[in-house]
């Protein structure tokens, strides 16, 4: 079950909430935990079994850790053993294929055998939820949280549904209270449903407009300089608005649950260097690569060639996380470089101005990795950087785009391309310039988001940094524009929305592979 279907808003969500406020606070967990089983098991039940075991495992190891003391041998033991179930059952599932595939290619060659496997199945969200299950062992173990002993607690934070398919990576230890203690307000409601409706916009109104397009281009065998241009300059807009999208549902559902979620972007695409831009992107994922794998490898306390051994071996397993293909691994590398390059030039990753020819490079190098990122093989990568940098890229019949379809199709899909830079330019440089955002009150959202995300400490901003200011920018931009219109436009758009998702067939999460 996907956001984007009419049996998730006319069906399962209704229910869901009017169940969830008819219930006492005493079993709205429960009913979390009930609606997210049956919001998983909408795509496989057999899966849900794994998933169920999954849970159990580490509410055990999270006890038993607890239990042997901080940070003692005996408690170390623990958490080897319980990282090691999760990582086993994630290489498993992710990378077993891949694995096997590439020793078959090496056996074939040396006139071997190949071995042979049953395929195996990829569980969706399984990355997202292992992630989880990973940062509450270590948490623990290092005496951040305490462990629940309330296992339909602990079970309804692994499933909670807002993001378990494909995100925010949540941490136990930033939700803990909220599980306990949280509350509801209309006021709290009214700001989930409309952010929910913002990332639904984005994600059926942009990001599902400029898929058929970017489909096309990355499908053809022999793509002009035009077409790998185009689909370039495409699949980064397609991918940042259905990516974002999500997290703006994710975290506005959360909101009409009484949740409140860390921000998962924070424009991007205005960055002046890639250390900013990993600031911005994904920002769940990035903080949780810094924490429990960038300081634990030694971050930058270890030396200068450490340090950039570091932020490469990072970004590398990071993009080995999203997939198991090469493609994803030469994109950690390409940022794992680029990071390594800046650390060493002492690059500022948070410019009080605006360089045009830094924002320009920058924004360059981030197209370039999602070339790579897009493709489905090495073999698709490189027939779209040898059409976008062909000798023909000099002539005006390389730019020459191939036929869509029809042009009215054609006119839409660039007419949306269009529109999508538009808008991400003016947020982005509204985001910049803006003025100071006033304080918030003592209870208010930017209050509650500033207690949820650490200050990182000084030594460690060689990766990634989760700020809290931005957060609180964040959650309070809305507050100087009137209220009503921005609503109100943007019920129109989610109703348009509305319409375009019932005239398509098909409207996935470019994340669900991740």
């Amino acid at each position: 079950m996907v956001f984007s279907s009419n049996v998730f808003l006319f069906l399962f969500l209704p229910i869901f909430l009017g169940l969830y406020y008819l219930s006492s606070n005493r079993y709205r967990n429960l009913l979390i935990l009930i609606g997210s089983y049956a919001f998983y098991a909408w795509w496989r039940v057999d899966f849900l079994l794994l998933f169920v075991a999954v849970t159990l495992w580490n509410y055990g190891f999270g006890l038993r850790i607890y239990r042997a003391g901080i940070r003692s041998k005996a408690a170390q033991r623990w958490v080897i053993w319980g990282v090691a179930g999760n990582l086993a059952t994630l290489g498993y599932f992710k990378y077993a294929n891949f694995g096997v595939a590439n020793i078959n290619k090496v056996l074939e060659g040396a006139g071997f055998e190949p071995f042979l496997l049953t395929h195996v199945i990829l569980p969706i969200g399984i990355s997202f939820y292992i992630f989880q299950s990973l940062s509450y062992l270590i948490d623990v173990y290092r005496g951040d949280t305490k462990p629940t002993e309330n296992l339909i607690n602990f079970a309804a934070f692994i499933a909670l549904f807002p993001q378990l398919i494909a995100g925010p990576v949540l941490r136990y230890k930033d939700l803990a209270d909220q599980f306990t203690d949280r509350t509801h307000s209309l006021d709290k409601f009214s700001e989930g449903a409309t952010r929910f409706m913002q990332g639904f916009v984005k994600k059926v109104f942009i990001a599902d407009s400029l898929a058929p397009l970017v489909n096309h281009l990355f499908a053809l065998q022999d793509p002009s300089s035009g077409d790998a241009w185009l689909g370039m300059i495409a699949y980064t807009a397609q991918l940042y608005f259905d990516f974002s999208g999500y997290s703006d549902m994710a975290i506005g559902l959360g909101l009409m649950m009484g949740f409140r979620f860390m921000e998962n972007f924070n424009q991007p695409y205005i960055s002046q260097s890639i250390t900013e831009f990993w600031r911005r992107w994904h920002i769940s994922l990035s903080t949780w690569l810094r924490d429990y794998l960038y300081v634990p490898l030694g971050g930058n306390r270890k030396g200068t060639f450490n340090t950039y051994r570091n932020l490469f071996l990072t970004m590398l397993l990071g993009g080995l996380w999203h997939g198991a293909n090469w493609t994803f691994l030469i994109w950690g590398a390409w940022h794992g470089m680029w990071l390594a390059i800046e650390r060493l030039f002492g690059v500022n990753a948070a410019p009080k101005v605006i360089n045009p020819l830094k924002w320009l490079f920058t924004f360059f190098l981030v197209m370039l990795g999602w070339v790579i990122f897009r493709a489905e093989n090495l073999d698709i990568a490189w027939r779209m950087y040898s059409a976008m940098f062909s000798p023909a890229i000099f002539s005006s019949q390389g730019w020459r785009l191939s036929e869509l379809g029809s042009a009215s199709i054609s006119d839409l899909q660039v007419a949306t391309l269009l529109l999508a830079y538009a808008v991400m330019a003016f947020c982005g440089l509204r985001q910049f310039y803006r003025h100071k955002a006033p304080a918030a009150r003592a209870d208010g959202p930017a209050t509650e988001l500033s207690r949820m995300v650490k200050a990182v400490p000084g030594d460690e901003q060689g990766l990634v940094v989760g700020s809290g200011g931005v957060l609180v920018q964040q959650a309070t931009w809305s507050a100087t524009m009137p209220r009503y219109l921005v609503r109100g436009a943007l019920l129109l758009l989610f109703c348009a929305s509305l319409l375009k998702l019932s005239a398509q067939s098909y409207s996935p999460f470019l994340y669900f592979q991740f």
